[in-house]
């Protein structure tokens, strides 16, 4: 299993919308594609601006596979659906072992 780790800047007053947005248009999309198992947002408590959404893939092989054209269509949809300002911060990947 690997996960995708993404912090985004959002701001804070525009953070829920951001999270239901996420939810209904990358969350739908995504799982629709084999290798997805599920995905998390994760708050800061400290800081309200800050974003993290972890997704599980169950490989990499089937996360890689998925057509860069789908996913720029996917973050148009997305872009359509929250018009603010929003900044990826942190783009990561991480191997998950022991599961």
């Amino acid at each position: 299993m690997v996960v995708e780790l993404l912090k985004f800047k959002v701001p804070s007053e525009h953070r829920d919308l951001f999270i239901q947005q996420d939810a209904q248009v990358w969350t739908t999309a995504l799982s629709t594609y084999p290798g997805f198992f599920r995905k998390q947002v994760w708050l800061n408590p400290t800081e309200p601006t800050e974003v993290t959404i972890v997704i599980h893939w169950i490989t990499r092989e089937e996360w890689k596979a998925i057509p860069q054209i789908e996913l720029d269509a996917i973050d148009q949809r997305f872009d359509r659906a929250f018009p603010y300002s929003h900044e990826m911060i942190e783009s990561s990947e991480y191997t998950v072992m022991g599961e």
